[in-house]
């Protein structure tokens, strides 16, 4: 056996295989996140829906086409999903200031309070488990938090 051998050897083996860990973090984040959107204002509304109320909250006006690009969907899907908001007075449709062959997508008063109340929800509903936990919990919860949302955004 070569010394390269040895050494591609050595590192193999000083390799922690992360996969059950990764399952249990798949189906704990699945959990959670399905409870969490459970605590909405508008129950017929979608998560789909609400995503992209949210992203207009958080992101400012969109056109069509960068509404999809940011939620991963078709243009079609899109303008589905825009349409049925749209007709629920959630979000408005108006020619882009600078380019009148644009239309921008904007939330509107409705649109606003349903982010705001659905937001409220939430965190009530997390800050109330939080409350179960101990002390040692919740202080791992908070460095979970960071972990995950670096995580998520690589």
């Amino acid at each position: 056996m070569s010394t390269s051998d040895n050494i591609t050897d050595d590192t193999a083996t000083d390799s922690p295989d992360h996969s059950e860990a990764a399952s249990t973090l798949r189906i704990a984040t699945f959990r959670l996140a399905r409870r969490m959107r459970t605590q909405r204002a508008v129950d017929s509304m979608s998560d789909g829906q609400f995503a992209v109320l949210a992203a207009l909250w958080t992101h400012g006006t969109h056109t069509l086409g960068e509404l999809a690009d940011r939620e991963r969907v078709s243009a079609p899907s899109m303008n589905r999903t825009v349409n049925c908001l749209q007709e629920s007075g959630y979000i408005t449709r108006s020619a882009d200031e600078n380019d009148g062959r644009k239309v921008v997508i904007a939330l509107t008063d409705d649109g606003r309070a349903v982010v705001a109340e659905t937001a409220r929800r939430r965190d009530a509903w997390v800050e109330a488990a939080l409350a179960e936990l101990t002390p040692q919990e919740r202080e791992t919860i908070a460095e979970a938090a960071e972990i995950m949302a670096r995580m998520a955004a690589r």
